[in-house]
């Protein structure tokens, strides 16, 4: 373990990170814990940051949230660029805050960089707008799987982690590689936690997992999404960097546009969040620190408690 942080009181309970592929129930559990464990939720979902993005992100309602306070919800614009470097700063000054109020961090989300940021020790390369947009418009030119292909020859073991059809990934791997001389791995997380964490994982037979997904696609869009989408079209979302291609909103966008009709919209968006599934299962599934959890254990919170209690 880690050295402590030298405020922290070595009596307080553990942080609880609840991770694990989307549509497992996640958020759900995260609340329950937090009422148990006299808690707070901080969320490392990427999308949810956004305001005005619910319904795409499955983010859970006021009523929902059982008065539980929430934080990483609702921080910025459409038109923002989402920063695990800016996360990390602001999730860990949450975390240390809710710590102040002697109540329990719970984290919750799927995005794996975004946990890892805020519970690992983790070292954020450093970012230059010109250089970013020199190698965007090579993607732009060339396209990601020949970037990915030079990054093989400059960093193979970051291009090993990285998919070749993941150009913003590639992107940025180059352009900390051009700024910092230094392969873009050695600045990947490592598995040292910054304080005390018990980390949960939600986990779910692949067919059942797949047919939540399917289900959560189709009541997207039944509950509204394309009217949510023509609105956070007023606050800038085609601008948006990161915002734009959130799973369910690149799609949305492409059926206002003519491009796809709702049928395709849904399955098309259905089909990213399966990609996506098996991407986070892929990222958590060989951390060992994780003990996994069914989702739909009938005493999932006993079992979870029992869990916190033993770490």
């Amino acid at each position: 373990m880690p050295d402590q942080p030298a405020d922290r009181d070595p009596d307080a309970p553990p942080v609880v990170a609840v991770v694990g592929p989307t549509a497992t129930g996640k958020s759900d559990l995260g609340v329950r814990l937090a009422l148990a464990l006299d808690g707070e939720v901080v969320s490392a979902d990427a999308s949810q940051l956004y305001r005005g993005m619910d319904l795409g992100t499955a983010k859970l309602t006021l009523p929902e949230r059982q008065g539980v306070p929430h934080h990483q919800l609702d921080v910025l614009d459409a038109r923002e660029e989402a920063s695990v470097a800016a996360y990390q700063q602001a999730a860990r000054a949450d975390l240390a805050a809710i710590r102040a109020r002697g109540r329990v961090p719970v984290v919750v989300g799927g995005s794996g960089l975004y946990v890892r940021a805020l519970l690992d020790r983790l070292e954020i390369p450093p970012t230059d707008p010109r250089v970013r947009a020199a190698w965007e418009g090579e993607l732009e030119a060339r396209g990601a799987e020949a970037l990915h292909a030079l990054l093989a020859g400059r960093d193979p073991a970051a291009a090993a982690r990285i998919e070749p059809r993941n150009g913003r990934r590639v992107v940025r791997a180059l352009e900390v590689i051009e700024l910092t001389g230094r392969p873009f791995s050695a600045t990947l997380p490592t598995r040292e936690l910054v304080e005390p964490t018990v980390i949960l994982g939600l986990r779910a037979d692949r067919d059942v997992l797949d047919a939540r997904i399917a289900r959560r696609a189709a009541r997207m869009w039944e509950d509204g999404l394309l009217k949510e989408v023509r609105g956070l079209e007023r606050e800038g979302l085609r601008e948006g960097r990161t915002a734009s291609r959130a799973v369910g909103y690149a799609q949305a966008l492409r059926q206002l546009d003519g491009e796809l009709g709702e049928a395709e919209a849904v399955e098309d968006t259905a089909a990213a969040t399966r990609r996506l599934a098996r991407r986070q299962q892929s990222w958590f599934g060989p951390d060992p620190r994780v003990t996994w959890l069914e989702h739909d254990a009938p005493d999932l919170l006993d079992r979870a408690l029992a869990v916190v209690a033993a770490g």
